[in-house]
């Protein structure tokens, strides 16, 4: 047996698996969309375990913060400012040279997902805001490709593997997307939620792409490491037959640019605007009472709106949710900082 036959030697040990399995598993292709905290786990646990083709997408680039908890990442990376999804990609062809990885720099909308979907077995969240989510959903749905959510922050986190036309769909749990809940750069995050939450979504994927959809879990997964809680929710009654997204008659609502963020260059200002696809109803005390914790700016405040200084940045957010954000024209690198801040 050569080096290279050896290679996945233990996982086809493992019963449940086999070769048979290991031979799907070689023949998969998965999308992974965001190349963050999730997204690298994600990825990297799937290139070890020999996943035949991973697509990884992701806007940003790399920087010292994330070091603490995205591991696919190294301080040259930081200090070359190397983009998520290339840093990604070269790092897991040195890890598996048997596999196809490709990695794309962008910012994903309708257009990019309509196109990186195709072909794909399995799409995972790595992803940093609900928006995306929701696309992710919507084109689950439309071209019957499941996919796995994941999210965390603090201490906690949170999975749900998503089958079209089983299971209830992200749209029927959550209803709209919500804004002005924590982030990793607002309430922070420890490393072990990231790998607690990947963990459990790279065992799903494994079980659905070598053939064993009913190993799966068909309960929703919370923890908080922190607390030492955990709890499996059923979720099957969230299922609902009126739902726009995987109900009797969907029309796919976040694929449409109605329901899209929306964002305008402000002539003259180096401003950005920002509008999420459905108004909020946002408690600004609230908002900014939890900006105020942080050390790396400033906060002020009125009945109308809440300002918060970061360096070069600041960010103008409204009752309603929309948001300016000063000192860039750059509109991902503006949509990259109001996630920050508003997940």
């Amino acid at each position: 047996m050569s080096e290279r036959e050896r290679r996945y030697s233990r996982q086809e040990r493992f019963a449940p698996l086999g070769t048979e399995g290991q031979r799907k598993l070689g023949e998969s292709h998965v999308l992974v969309i965001g190349a963050g905290a999730l997204g690298t786990s994600i990825a990297e646990t799937l290139a070890r375990a020999g996943i035949g083709r991973l697509t990884i997408a992701d806007r940003d680039y790399v920087e010292w913060s994330n070091l603490q908890r995205q591991q696919l990442f190294s301080e040259e990376d930081a200090k070359l400012r190397l983009p998520k999804a290339i840093a990604a990609e070269r790092r897991l062809r040195a890890i598996n040279s048997a596999i196809r990885i490709d990695g794309h720099v962008m910012d994903v909308k309708i257009e990019e997902l309509e196109t990186l979907a195709g072909g794909v077995d399995l799409i995972m969240d790595g992803t940093d805001n609900f928006d995306t989510r929701l696309l992710i959903n919507d084109i689950s749905q439309k071209y019957n490709i499941p996919w796995i959510y994941g999210g965390c922050v603090g201490s906690y986190g949170i999975t749900f593997t998503i089958l079209p036309g089983q299971t209830p769909c992200l749209n029927c749990m959550l209803g709209t997307v919500p804004l002005g809940g924590d982030t990793c750069d607002t309430a922070g995050i420890i490393p072990q939620a990231v790998q607690i939450v990947t963990a459990h979504q790279t065992t799903e994927a494994i079980k659905l792409l070598s053939g064993h959809p009913e190993a799966l879990r068909d309960k929703l997964l919370t923890f908080d490491l922190w607390r030492n809680e955990s709890m499996s929710m059923g979720v099957k009654h969230a299922k609902k037959e009126e739902c726009l997204s995987c109900g009797s008659h969907p029309t796919y609502p976040y694929l449409s640019a109605s329901n899209l963020e929306k964002t305008d260059v402000l002539c003259g200002r180096d401003t950005v605007q920002i509008r999420p696809g459905k108004k909020q109803s946002l408690d600004l005390k609230e908002t900014a009472e939890r900006l105020s914790k942080l050390e790396e700016g400033t906060v002020e405040s009125n009945p109308f709106l809440v300002s918060f200084t970061a360096g070069q940045h600041r960010l103008v957010i409204f009752a309603d949710g929309r948001a300016l954000v000063h000192g860039t024209k750059d509109i991902t690198e503006a949509r990259t900082i109001y996630h920050r801040y508003f997940g």
